[in-house]
């Protein structure tokens, strides 16, 4: 069903993004007993996967609605994608940004010439500011994880990973908003030869977790968790490709994410951000059902607050 849009959101997209390289580690390998493949969306343009999304969502706007901009809620990484998307295809981008946003990402916002608005931590906020902007400006809402063109995009990640190794057997990612796994399911489905996904969370913000048990969409009352990119919950549009396509999501604690961070830093010498760690977290924590697999992993990206590391 979405084999051809997934080519088409690539062919899109190639112009405007990197292909990323492919990292492995003979260390990595015999801790967890198995191939390891990791995918350096941390070397992407903007240091993340999500400007796949962003770029592919602009491109598939009229010129009206280009001329009108596009406005998005996001902690960091997606307002970064999507300013940085507009930058480049010449579209005002105005990006509604939580109070308590690394200061980082904030700075990278401004770089790329998005238009910040604050709003208080919460969903409803985010949700009403963006609400507000859409109807003063006419601007285009381009949600970072529940939106089709976004989630076919963040799928391309995954395309790149199996077109270079076609025998992975699982891919790991980690689970946010929902945008990159139910993308990376649908690439794995079309793309690969009988690959299975797998998705890592935090214990402080579980609720894809929950919500595959339930079988409907949960929400966090609290999500104090150091992965300040995956503080979101699913949406309409790639819950039910999650449910019918991920085998499993595993969850970690705070502790094994900042372990599985540092040995991706010790390790494979690249810096990654919390976020990006919690999937190595997730295969570390069962690596016994993983023994003698080839097994590709998304480090999904790499903007990291330096003065304020967990080691």
């Amino acid at each position: 069903m979405y084999k051809e849009d997934l080519i088409a959101a690539y062919q899109r997209i190639k112009p405007h993004i990197h292909k990323t390289q492919v990292l492995s580690s003979r260390l990595l390998n015999e801790i967890i007993g198995a191939e390891l493949y990791f995918k350096c969306e941390n070397f992407q343009r903007m240091g993340a996967f999500k400007i796949r999304g962003a770029t592919n969502a602009i491109k598939q706007l009229s010129e009206s609605q280009r001329s009108k901009g596009v406005v998005t809620h996001s902690s960091g990484n997606f307002a970064q994608a999507l300013s940085l998307a507009a930058l480049q295809l010449n579209v005002k981008a105005y990006i509604v940004m939580p109070s308590n946003a690394p200061e980082v990402k904030k700075k990278a916002v401004l770089q790329y010439k998005g238009k910040i608005i604050e709003c208080e931590p919460t969903l409803e906020a985010r949700e009403a500011a963006a609400t507000k902007i859409s109807q003063e400006e006419g601007a285009t809402f381009i949600h970072p994880s529940n939106d089709m063109d976004v989630i076919l995009g963040q799928g391309t990640a995954a395309m790149e990973l199996l077109e270079e190794y076609k025998d992975l057997e699982l891919i790991f990612c980690p689970v946010g908003g929902g945008g990159l796994i139910a993308g990376t399911a649908l690439a794995a489905k079309y793309f690969g030869n009988g690959c299975k996904v797998a998705g890592g969370e935090p214990f402080e913000a579980d609720d894809a977790y929950r919500s595959l048990l339930s079988g409907k969409i949960e929400s966090n009352e609290t999500a104090h968790t150091i992965a300040d990119g995956l503080r979101t919950q699913l949406g309409d549009q790639n819950f039910p490709i999650i449910r019918e396509d991920v085998v499993k999501i595993i969850r970690v604690t705070e502790e094994e994410i900042i372990g599985a961070m540092r040995l991706i830093w010790e390790r494979l010498k690249i810096v990654c951000e919390p976020s990006s760690a919690v999937a190595l977290a997730a295969l570390l924590r069962e690596k016994e059902n993983y023994q003698n697999k080839k097994i590709g992993i998304i480090l999904s990206g790499g903007n990291v607050d330096l003065n304020n590391l967990p080691f």
